[in-house]
């Protein structure tokens, strides 16, 4: 196997150039859409440097998410950076500011949201390898929040549900913005707008992960009572 050229290489540079226009090409038009001739003239390259360098669209595709995954988790990381020992509500605090700065930012972070929502629409083979590499470490982080604040008694399926919700919310103010505009103007989600959306998201998701949590341990305690024998009865 042959190693990756140095930092300062002319190969180097050059890879690094198909990597970032092909960035701006598939942001634009998806990967199906893109086309290596595109990426190639915006990069200042031979139509025959992505297959040099990477040998094919799809590894450079791979190649293009693992940067910009990489940079907006080095932006927006899950934990707000590095910190003293945070509780349950504050990680998870952490963690929907850190998602909402991915989604929405103006920087090269918020590239990754319009890339992913293309995905969702239109899955590539790349999925596979962003759920691998960075979905799944983020939801099992998430996972360990929500199990932390509904307790020990919660079930995966209860933890995965509360876990989407949480998801869910976030991403609204990326793939439905044109309609939040339209419904409640000033309230759509905005580079400038995420610290309050994490605010609200943050409070309403503790809200009801604790009042699902008290549910709970009501339910538990009302059937241990149905349980236990009457006295003077057999």
């Amino acid at each position: 196997m042959s190693q990756p050229p140095s930092a300062a290489s002319p190969d180097a540079v050059t890879r690094q150039r198909l990597i970032e226009a092909a960035a701006d090409v598939f942001v634009e038009h998806g990967f199906r859409a893109a086309t290596v001739r595109d990426i190639c003239a915006r990069a200042g390259a031979n139509v025959a440097a992505v297959n040099y360098h990477f040998g094919d669209k799809e590894t450079l595709y791979r190649a293009v998410l693992d940067q910009l995954f990489a940079g907006a988790l080095e932006r927006h990381p899950m934990n707000l950076g590095p910190a003293p020992e945070l509780t349950a509500e504050q990680l998870l605090h952490a963690f929907v500011r850190g998602l909402l700065g991915r989604l929405l930012s103006a920087d090269v972070a918020g590239r990754i949201g319009k890339i992913m929502a293309r995905e969702m629409m239109e899955p590539s083979a790349a999925l596979d390898h962003i759920i691998a590499n960075v979905t799944r470490p983020m939801y099992g982080a998430l996972s360990q929040i929500v199990r932390e604040l509904l307790g020990p008694a919660a079930t995966d399926e209860l933890v995965a549900r509360c876990a989407f919700s949480v998801v869910g919310q976030c991403l609204f103010y990326r793939h439905s913005d044109a309609a939040a505009r339209r419904l409640a103007p000033g309230l759509e989600g905005t580079p400038e707008s995420v610290e309050a959306i994490t605010e609200h998201i943050a409070r309403f998701s503790l809200a009801g992960i604790r009042a699902i949590a008290e549910s709970g341990a009501a339910a538990n305690a009302h059937s241990r009572a149905a349980r236990k024998p009457r006295k003077g009865t057999s």
